[in-house]
């Protein structure tokens, strides 16, 4: 029996409205400071004095309970938020993490002494976090991991790797997905997710750098690393129930489809006015309204308390392609020679993007995993 997908259509509350208009009023105010230069992949840009900034601002933790420093505001009044940052370019890698997916799962599933000791920090701009699922030799397989979690006396000792881990070398915390019993044949079975304080002994993160020169990934290696027991999300055993549920939150926001909007905006100003280039720009328009309703949708629906594992998969299956595309549309309707040179500059925006789009098809889960899991969701696999 087939599945069926669900995007049911959503209104924006009057609110939401009114919390757009003030975010535009804070950039303004930003950029006439010139405290950032807009870039496209802001979300992956960091500048903790401007995480620190949106804290102040009250646009961190916007759902949030306000005895842990939130805000007690919608889902719909964070997505306009989100979506205005990353219109401007803003760099807001900082607390994106904690804000999106770890203090959401510290709030559901963590204990209480967690949820004191953290999510006031990460509602302040001021407590980061990075993702601890991918690992070396298990490709995109996250179902495979090695990394183990003994018990001790109190709480778990960790040993192990992981990759990939996005600004890991600025956070303070990881939620590492690891195995606490069996062995890496069981799949899904003994898996569980800690919180892990990243200036504990026995942990050593170390940068990676691309092929553009920036060293925003790293390793992270855990060599007796204690985590108390106290620091166990969900329960032991939980945690691929754990990190699917989390994969909701990081699939299916608008970072998925507009890691490339910045550019697009520069390039319109000075688009020639020709037939191909409306057609293009009339396409583009298209897909991205069209992606918006879906990924607004599944906020609806995270809003509600459900698991829309599916939906958010396809938000970042599709628009993946669309902002991995996107560079090359422009380049045909505005030929342009990307050059990193002036910050800021059309050129450089350009240059940015084409460095940086190879990787969107690959951060929060490669195409083909993707795929599988909305064939599983749809009842086809």
């Amino acid at each position: 029996m087939y599945a069926d997908l669900k995007f049911p259509p959503v209104q924006l509350p009057p609110e939401a409205d009114a919390m757009r208009a003030r975010v535009r009023h804070f950039i303004a105010d930003e950029l006439a400071a010139n405290r950032f230069t807009p870039t496209s992949d802001s979300w992956c840009a960091a500048d903790p004095s401007f995480s620190r900034r949106c804290g102040e601002a009250g646009f961190i933790a916007m759902t949030w309970p306000k005895q842990y420093g939130g805000h007690e505001r919608t889902a719909f009044e964070r997505y306009v938020v989100v979506e205005e940052l990353l219109a401007a370019g803003a760099p807001v890698a900082a607390h994106w993490i904690a804000d999106r997916q770890s203090g959401p799962q510290i709030l559901r599933n963590g204990s209480q002494r967690a949820r004191d000791t953290i999510l006031p920090g990460i509602a302040a701009g001021r407590t980061f976090f990075a993702i601890g699922m991918s690992e070396p030799d298990v490709g995109s397989d996250l179902a495979a991991v090695r990394t183990r979690a003994t018990k001790v006396e109190g709480g778990w000792n960790v040993n192990g790797r992981k990759v990939w881990s996005s600004g890991a070398h600025l956070a303070q915390y990881m939620i590492a997905l690891v195995r606490t019993s069996g062995s890496h044949e069981d799949r899904h079975k003994g898996l569980t997710q800690l919180i892990v304080d990243l200036k504990s002994p026995g942990v050593a993160v170390r940068p990676i750098e691309n092929l553009s020169g920036a060293k925003d990934f790293n390793e992270t290696v855990f060599d007796d690393c204690f985590v108390p027991d106290d620091m166990i999300l969900g329960g032991e055993g939980r945690g691929w129930e754990m990190v699917t549920a989390e994969l909701a939150f990081e699939r299916s926001g608008p970072e998925r489809f507009m890691s490339t909007m910045p550019l697009f905006l520069a390039a319109l100003d000075g688009m020639p006015r020709t037939p191909t280039a409306a057609q293009e720009v009339g396409r583009a328009a298209a897909h991205l309204t069209a992606l918006r309703a879906m990924s607004m949708s599944v906020a609806g629906s995270l809003q509600r308390g459900e698991a829309p594992n599916t939906e958010a998969s396809l938000v970042k299956d599709v628009g993946a392609v669309f902002e991995q595309t996107l560079p090359d549309t422009i380049r045909r309707c505005r030929p342009t020679e990307p050059y990193a040179g002036e910050a800021g500059s059309y050129e450089a925006q350009l240059a940015h993007a084409v460095y940086h789009a190879p990787s969107f098809s690959l951060r929060g889960g490669t195409r083909e995993i993707l795929r599988g899991i909305i064939a599983r969701g749809l009842g086809l696999r």
